[in-house]
């Protein structure tokens, strides 16, 4: 079970949403850039055990993940190829902010885009393509 700020931050980002669920302050605010927010635990929970049911159906491959820990915040920087139960494939990008206030999750930010799949996925491989 996820303990820490950024083991909570982990494991919401890797789709095991229920071991953050404890984390997760009544009064949580989801901001989901390019959409509509939502707000209170049990919305939050409520979209998660809606996306953990596709989920279920599709395989999930992370191609990147990093933490980035601060005294209050955890960011995690994911790329993660999914492949449905049709055999469709996508891939996204995502970027999840965790602001923590006493030793439960506050807010949650997330920048989510789908990307090609040909996408480079480091520094080098975007300088390579720059050159």
């Amino acid at each position: 079970m996820a303990s820490t700020s950024e083991e909570i931050g982990r494991a919401f980002s890797s789709h095991r949403f229920a071991e953050a669920y404890p984390h997760l302050a009544a009064d949580l605010r989801w901001e989901l850039i390019g959409g509509s927010p939502l707000k209170g635990r049990d919305a939050v929970i409520a979209a998660c055990e809606e996306s953990a049911a596709y989920l279920s159906t599709a395989t999930t491959e992370f191609r990147k993940f990093k933490s980035v820990v601060g005294p209050d915040a955890v960011v995690i920087d994911s790329l993660a190829e999914y492949t449905g139960p049709d055999g469709e494939k996508s891939v996204v990008a995502s970027c999840d902010i965790y602001d923590f206030m006493n030793g439960e999750v506050a807010t949650i930010t997330s920048y989510t885009v789908e990307v090609a799949e040909d996408r480079p996925t480091d520094v080098a491989s975007v300088h390579d393509r720059m050159r």
